[in-house]
């Protein structure tokens, strides 16, 4: 539900930044908010654990570690490769 309306949110900012440069200035005056920016990592944070959660899934669907122990170590994999990755787009946005 979370993704769905910041996806929405997201959507909408991308299009008034790209619709003038008025629009583009208050876009970037507004990611320059230490509240906005985490709020941006928050939702960027849910994307990219849903991503990586699909790519394993898309993994187990070829056959790929879907024994009890296959799996275990996957939910490993996907927590380590997220939380890389979320600290990686924290360190982007701030």
């Amino acid at each position: 539900m979370i993704l769905f309306f910041g996806l929405a949110v997201l959507l909408y900012v991308l299009d008034m930044s790209l619709s003038s440069e008025e629009g583009f200035a208050q876009v970037k005056e507004c990611l320059t908010s230490p509240l906005v920016k985490l709020v941006l990592w928050g939702l960027l944070s849910a994307l990219l654990y849903h991503l990586v959660a699909g790519v394993r899934h898309l993994v187990m669907d070829a056959g790929i570690g879907e024994t009890l122990e296959g799996g275990k170590l996957g939910s490993k994999i996907v927590l380590v490769v997220s939380v890389v990755l979320i600290v990686l787009a924290g360190v982007w946005i701030w």
